[in-house]
């Protein structure tokens, strides 16, 4: 694995990006997250210790790449940090037996999620009313909002005690004109970072220093996406979106990493589409489809439990990823939930009173109009779940892999086809 690897997700979110980047992690040295912050959800199941006892790992903040034992990880610049929230995961994944010690770090210039981000987070949701985006509440975009408002706070401001209050006190203060006086203990709050500060210090470091020496060290180093392109800031479905550049631009931006130095971009999509919270879904399945792949699929959240919305397979919403991220490869995942389906249907494009348009579109008014073209494909309707050889897979199963392949221009590399990290099989790559 030569220069930065990349990992994205190519959907709305909860493709299964955790497991691709829990197998790569086995040979790097360094995994990163740059940008989001604890509303990502990643669900990784490792066997651990000599007896290879399968423990369910959930990593929401830190980089999942720590499951590797030899492996550092690294919350860039990009990263948005609630301090509580980073210990409370940190103690539960040690408490499983997974020691971070000396391999976990924290960018100085991260932007900090407080308590009254996340109060706030509920409230501008209220305000939102009917139209409410379904945000997990975490803060993350209010947080986001103060950065770009350019009154946020950054980690390395914890260490200055006094100017710390003072600015803290005054994002307070704002907020409070801005909706009402909420219960929030401003000054308890004040000195309880003050702990939270001495706690963290050995983790903090300069990011984007340690990153430039481990790749100019030639060191292998994984930078694991938060969320995905459909949620991106400026590509997603906007405003049903989260704060950050979730695309391969956020990359850079979130780590300082220039363009130059990206090795390989590989694309987690999942075998058919699932979103969760509010905006148009075009190829959502409401009915007996819908409920199979919700079910089968065990779609529920990883970070807030909700269940998600399940379709058929986006190839119109998969071209336009393809455009933003420029994949080397994908990681098709959850291909065993199709198993015992009679025809597969996949998405192909969109017509608006008969016309096809040429791309995903920005208007949502316009997105809620589409019909959707399929084709539909038939089904293999056996278990593909001990499989661990492409050239095992039933005809109509292959037929499926190779017309997204095709449809996209970009080969398939990955593919899960069960929960377990054995479940993923590597398919030979022709050139």
């Amino acid at each position: 694995m030569s220069g930065v690897t990349v990992v994205l997700g190519a959907q709305w979110g909860d493709e299964g990006k955790g497991k691709l980047v829990d197998i790569l992690a086995a040979d790097i040295d360094v995994c990163a997250r740059c940008a989001g912050g604890n509303n990502a959800g990643h669900t990784i199941v490792v066997p651990v210790g000599p007896e290879k006892v399968h423990k369910t790992f959930a990593f929401h903040l830190l980089p999942s790449g720590l499951v590797n034992p030899k492996c550092t990880g690294v919350i860039g610049s990009g990263v948005v940090v609630h301090v509580p929230s980073f210990f409370e995961e940190l103690d539960a994944l040690e408490s499983q037996g997974l020691d971070c010690t000396g391999r976990l770090f924290i960018s100085d210039r991260a932007h900090l999620v407080f308590d009254f981000h996340q109060i706030v987070d509920g409230l501008k949701e209220v305000e939102l009313g009917g139209k409410s985006i379904g945000t997990t509440k975490k803060g993350i975009g209010p947080a986001y909002s103060s950065k770009a408002s350019r009154s946020g706070l950054r980690v390395h401001h914890l260490f200055d005690h006094d100017l710390f209050a003072q600015k803290f006190r005054n994002l307070v203060e704002g907020r409070f004109k801005r909706y009402g006086h909420f219960e929030y203990d401003t000054e308890g709050e004040i000195i309880r970072y003050k702990a939270l500060a001495e706690r963290l210090k050995p983790y903090v470091i300069d990011s984007l220093v340690y990153m430039h020496k481990s790749i100019q060290a030639g060191k292998r180093v994984l930078v694991e996406g938060a969320n995905a392109i459909m949620l991106d800031i400026d590509f997603g479905t906007y405003p049903y979106v989260t704060s950050s550049s979730t695309a391969i631009g956020g990359v850079c931006t979130g780590l300082g990493i220039p363009p130059k130095l990206i090795g390989k971009v590989i694309g987690v999509v999942k075998a058919y589409t699932t979103r969760v919270g509010g905006g148009p879904f075009p190829t959502e399945q409401l009915n007996d489809i819908g409920i199979h792949l919700q079910e089968v699929g065990r779609e529920y959240g990883t970070t807030t439990g909700r269940r998600r919305r399940c379709g058929w397979l986006d190839l119109v919403v998969m071209k336009h990823s393809c455009l933003v991220n420029g994949y080397d490869s994908l990681n098709l995942t959850k291909l065993d939930i199709l198993d015992q389906l009679e025809e597969i249907k996949v998405g192909v494009k969109y017509l608006v009173d008969g016309k096809e348009l040429e791309g995903f579109p920005a208007d949502l008014n316009l997105l809620e109009k589409v019909t959707v073209e399929y084709v539909t494909l038939p089904g293999w309707k056996s278990s593909i779940e001990s499989i661990t050889s492409y050239d095992d897979f039933p005809v109509n199963c292959k037929k499926y892999v190779e017309f997204i392949e095709q449809f996209l221009g970009v080969p398939i590399e990955w593919i899960g086809v069960g929960p377990g990290r054995e479940s993923m099989l590597k398919k030979e790559i022709k050139n």
